[in-house]
């Protein structure tokens, strides 16, 4: 992608002796032409591939069941990206079932849950914008760690990455007086029909970009990787949020983050895109054959309840649930399908002894039933 300069680098005088240096992205709302092939043969396996996965999630029957925990799982990496230690399985329990010590890491994911359901169904009322950005950083940081760090409203003061201290900082984005102009710009280059850039190419440029801006003064990095998912079903790539490419950038962290310095420090765009675009591959790959392994489980599971007789249709009601909510109680089961206490108990007894279900806790009371072999498959 040349010629591409990133940005400047300017000194910022904050005080008296007192000075430091910040990075100022260039424009993105402009043409950009990839020059590799390998890059152009890698976009198109991103793209059919993407396709494949998207085809998934088209025809497997109940599928928005089966999505809670594909965003429950994009909550856990995302979120882990950033220093959390909660697993998939604590992330299905109630607040109460967590260690004290590990409820703020298990509220901030349940918080990203909140706002990636939120901003899909917002998308059918609103665009992919800095509005809908900021309402889903409201909803990311209410009543966490970083509710004191102004959820939904971009920064009005310095941030910085790395350091003790702004000048000893690894990274400085622009100053906040900046980041209306590079926001704008932002969202132009998004819904500017008029670029002919592929776009999974445009996406990549929008997420280093963005947290090149680093507009927010926490939460850049999951508001950004949430954005991912909302570029793709506003395109229609995705018709449900499946791609979590958050797993991937979790797994190769270091080379995540390198890959963003390197845009800023050396203009090697095009190294970001191949990166990204790699992880599209991977990412599509692996949630092909997550549907695959969910459709060979699903079938096994409602092969063992047809030896229910006249329980068949509530235990398969039942089952549907527990794809989106793989860890219950009995009085949970009795909400969700609306049977008595008594009945959900059977219910969950009988998917218990068929090897369905397997109860966790060990107590007598208050028990937690979970269907292991289905919460396996999300694990990393």
């Amino acid at each position: 992608m040349k010629p591409f300069v990133s940005g400047t680098y300017k000194k910022i005088h904050s005080g008296e002796d007192s000075e430091y240096t910040s990075f100022f992205p260039a424009h993105v709302n402009r043409p950009f032409v990839v020059q590799d092939q390998s890059t152009i043969m890698l976009l198109e396996e991103a793209t059919r591939l993407l396709g494949e996965l998207n085809a998934y999630s088209r025809l497997v029957p109940d599928i928005d069941y089966f999505i809670q925990m594909h965003v429950k799982s994009e909550a856990v990496s995302s979120s882990r990206i950033e220093g959390t230690r909660t697993e998939i399985d604590e992330a299905l329990l109630p607040e109460e079932e967590i260690d004290p010590e590990r409820r703020d890491d298990w509220r901030e994911v349940r918080n990203y849950i909140t706002a990636m359901n939120w901003s899909v169904e917002e998308l059918a009322r609103l665009p992919v914008s800095a509005r809908l950005m900021k309402d889903a950083h409201a909803r990311l940081l209410t009543g966490v760690r970083g509710k004191h760090k102004k959820p939904g409203e971009i920064r009005t003061s310095q941030n910085w990455i790395g350091g003790s201290s702004i000048r000893t900082a690894h990274f400085v984005p622009p100053p906040h007086e900046a980041i209306g102009e590079l926001l704008s710009d932002w969202e132009k280059c998004w819904h500017n029909a008029s670029l002919n850039i592929p776009i999974l190419i445009k996406i990549a440029i929008m997420h280093y970009q963005f947290e090149t801006i680093h507009p927010f003064l926490d939460g850049n990095g999951r508001i950004g990787r949430l954005m991912i998912t909302l570029q793709l079903m506003e395109r229609k790539f995705l018709m449900k949020p499946v791609l979590y490419i958050s797993d991937y950038f979790e797994e190769h962290r270091q080379s995540y983050y390198d890959l963003l310095d390197r845009v800023r420090q050396q203009n090697k765009l095009e190294d970001w895109v191949r990166f990204f675009l790699e992880g599209v591959v991977m990412t599509s790959t692996k949630g092909k054959q997550k549907f695959e392994n969910i459709i060979i489980l699903r079938e096994h599971y409602e092969q063992k309840i047809s030896t229910l007789g006249r329980k068949v249709p509530r235990a398969k009601q039942l089952l549907i649930y527990l794809f989106s909510q793989p860890i219950i109680s009995v009085k949970d089961a009795s909400k969700a399908i609306d049977v008595s206490f008594r009945t959900a108990g059977e219910l969950v007894t009988d998917l218990t002894h068929l090897g369905i279900l397997q109860e966790k806790t060990g107590y007598s009371r208050n028990r937690l039933f979970e269907m292991k072999d289905y919460v396996a498959l999300f694990r990393k």
